[in-house]
């Protein structure tokens, strides 16, 4: 699996342990059968890729052919694929994105941003529990969602020519990058990155190899509209696979350069982002155009059209809804759905 491999959806079932079980799921999400003669968790398929994909695939082909009847699948059941990860690093491949958003906290985007990848390191040993509360103490901290893709990789060498990190992406997610803004830019002029500006991010219930997607994946880039909605509003439906200034090779290979990357290294898009056909940031989906893939880039616009943002950021009770869905208008990687809530205690 992977390039010239053999399509195949993943996802971990959540079985009462930290890890959860591996389980192989339909192309239309509705059933399910687990992995467990061949290896128990996602992380240890991808410690094995090589010789754990060929069974996984073959899995995958009985249950599809009824060979194997399974059980239905029920996405609020699944945790995030790797519910913990070895690395989670994020890129800022929409540059678009970032020249909307570094204003807002008053400052300037350096042109070297065009040719010269962002990334920053996140927290990776808690991923959101799937259909579960985001919970967060306070509003006031500016709550954000960010729309993104992911890819997931097997062991990837410290210094990869660009040109063969493709063999080395095993798997692609999407994930909301949860943001408090209002937090960032005091966190950013100490000049020593994000921490708790980023707390957990989630992920879809589904993991696709590439050949999942087929002409959907090219290029190093997921083509088509990724879906965002707010309480049930559209929110936004960029295209992932346009405005993407540095595709994943691109990335993988800058996260490799002075490191290897072990077997799980997860690394996002950033916030998917496109501007409009005069090269401006975009319109609203209630002004006619694809809207935004977080709220800060709203706002943004917002103060350059009107001179001040209206639109506000989360607050608790929001719903958050992230999908993508193919040409059918069937959902691809299932759905990333989540409230809002205040989160009440803290350590002893």
């Amino acid at each position: 699996m992977g390039r010239g491999g053999r399509a195949v959806k993943l996802a971990t079932l959540d079985d009462g342990t930290r890890d959860g079980r591996l389980i192989v799921v339909t192309r239309d999400l509705t059933r399910r059968v687990p992995a467990d003669g061949i290896t128990p968790t996602l992380q240890s398929a991808l410690d094995a890729w090589a010789t754990v994909a060929p069974a996984l695939a073959d899995l995958s082909d009985r249950l599809h052919a009824g060979a194997v009847k399974g059980e239905p699948f029920d996405e609020a059941r699944a945790l995030a694929p790797l519910p913990r990860a070895f690395q989670w690093a994020d890129g800022a491949a929409y540059v678009n994105h970032v020249a909307l958003v570094r204003p807002a906290r008053g400052a300037t985007l350096p042109e070297s941003f065009w040719t010269d990848r962002l990334m920053y390191q996140g927290g990776s040993d808690t991923f959101l529990v799937l259909r579960a509360p985001n919970r967060l103490a306070d509003e006031v901290w500016g709550i954000d969602f960010e729309t993104e893709v992911a890819v997931i990789t097997d062991d990837v060498p410290m210094g990869i020519a660009r040109e063969r990190v493709a063999d080395h992406i095993k798997l692609i997610a999407l994930v909301n990058d949860v943001s408090l803004r209002n937090l960032i830019p005091g966190e950013l002029t100490k000049g020593f990155g994000f921490f708790y500006g980023k707390p957990s991010s989630a992920f879809t219930p589904v993991a696709v190899t590439p050949d999942e997607l087929g002409p959907a994946w090219r290029d190093g880039k997921v083509h088509g509209p990724l879906l965002s909605f707010v309480n049930d509003q559209t929110f936004g439906r960029p295209d992932a696979g346009v405005d993407m200034t540095f595709d994943f090779a691109t990335l993988i290979a800058h996260a490799a350069r002075t490191r290897p990357l072990g077997a799980g290294t997860i690394i996002g898009s950033g916030t998917v982002s496109n501007r409009a056909a005069d090269g401006g940031p975009g319109w609203s989906i209630a002004a006619g155009g694809l809207g935004y893939s977080c709220i800060a880039e709203q706002r943004m616009v917002e103060t350059i059209q009107d001179g001040a943002a209206h639109t506000p950021f989360l607050r608790f009770g929001d719903r958050v809804r992230i999908e993508m869905r193919d040409a059918a208008g069937a959902s691809v990687f299932g759905a990333i759905e989540q409230v809002v809530e205040r989160y009440v205690g803290g350590g002893s």
